[in-house]
């Protein structure tokens, strides 16, 4: 399309230069008109389809050519343009200089009739000519830059939004599978804790051996409760179903009574002098269960003992005690992944968190987390 515009033009030019020649001149003596301008011409065009590899060569070439052709004024255009759009100033001012410089040497290829100083008007037209045309095909490379440009920032900011789309369902995956951690682990360490009770109470009469077996299939079922209300995120449920329950302060008494129900000896001592914000409330929940977890696990038949304490505008404290482990059960395997996730969850709120072997050979596992003047707001 680009050479037929060229082309186009270079017609334009020719039938302007051939209404000034003298009547007569076509088919007399100016053979040139009609012989060597439209060669030039044809060559000129073949020319310029080589401008993209070989840019400055060819426009150059053309440029001087078309000094010789009226014709061949279009492909000179089209070249300098197609140069000028890879701006390169040294390759454009060359080119340049040779279209406006060249036809002062070939004025006498057409006879025309010139007024005095004509020479000038000529180079002023030639340099309004390679002016327009540099212009044009500059503003065409700023274009296409600016383009390209867009065209990299959208496809930067594709690869950004998938890295963070990537990044989300990741923490998401993590958030998760601690979630099923925190929960599943609980519970299978008490079904676990009532099994290895059953098994080593060889002597248990039949009623407490009933309670136990019940306490074991009860366990399992709110296991797979527990599943199934963690995996229930992962699926597109409505907007208007109700998520699963939030651990909270008020539910630490129920967990408590849940440890016992499985055979623990479990203390609870909570002398706070208000109830927490429902945020401490949740980490003070989570701290509980993951030491009655880890006292299910490791200290298996040992006493437990629970204090909770603390007031608004400081901490609440937590420290939970146990014994030594008063029989030896084959447990779940560890995960490793309770006490470092706690730890992460402390801290994210300003909290602290530490846990070590007790005199005794048992385990301490205490926490304090900020407890602001205010309650918490919920918008």
């Amino acid at each position: 399309m680009r050479l037929g515009a060229a082309a186009a033009v270079g017609v334009m030019l020719w039938l302007l230069t051939g209404a000034m020649l003298p009547p007569g001149c076509v088919t007399d003596s100016c053979s040139w008109y009609v012989t060597g301008d439209p060669l030039i011409a044809l060559g000129c065009l073949m020319a310029v389809a080589w401008r993209r590899r070989y840019p400055v060569p060819v426009a150059l070439a053309v440029s001087v050519a078309s000094a010789a052709s009226t014709l061949a004024s279009g492909a000179a255009l089209l070249a300098i343009g197609s140069l000028a759009a890879r701006r390169r100033p040294a390759g454009i001012a060359a080119v340049a200089a040779a279209f406006v410089v060249a036809p002062l040497f070939t004025m006498a290829l057409y006879p025309v009739d010139r007024p005095p100083g004509s020479p000038w008007i000529q180079l002023a037209l030639q340099v309004l000519t390679a002016g327009v045309a540099v212009a044009t095909g500059w503003a065409v490379g700023a274009r296409r830059a600016e383009v390209l440009s867009l065209r990299e920032r959208a496809r930067s900011a594709e690869r950004e939004q998938a890295a963070l789309a990537d990044r989300a369902r990741m923490l998401e995956r993590n958030r998760i599978a601690g979630e099923m951690h925190d929960t599943l682990a609980h519970r299978i360490s008490l079904v676990a804790l009532q099994a290895g009770a059953l098994d080593h109470r060889a002597d248990l009469a039949a009623e407490d051996r009933g309670v136990l077996v019940r306490g074991i299939a009860d366990g399992a079922h709110r296991a797979l409760e527990d599943l199934r209300d963690v995996l229930g995120v992962l699926r597109a449920e409505p907007p208007d179903r109700p998520g699963p329950p939030r651990p909270s302060w008020d539910h630490v008494p129920d967990l408590v009574a849940d440890a016992r129900a499985s055979g623990m000896d479990v203390v609870l001592t909570a002398d706070p002098s208000a109830r927490p914000p429902d945020g401490v409330g949740d980490l003070c929940y989570r701290v509980v269960r993951e030491a009655l977890t880890n006292a299910a696990k490791h200290a298996p038949g040992a006493p437990v003992r629970i204090t909770l304490d603390g007031e608004p505008g400081g901490a609440l404290g937590i420290a939970v005690r146990n014994g030594p482990a008063a029989r030896t059960n084959a447990r779940p395997p560890a995960s490793g992944y309770g006490l470092p996730g706690l730890a992460e969850r402390v801290r994210s709120v300003g909290g602290t968190l530490g846990h070590h072997r007790a005199p005794d050979g048992g385990f301490v596992l205490s926490a304090r987390l900020p407890w602001p003047d205010e309650p918490e707001r919920r918008p």
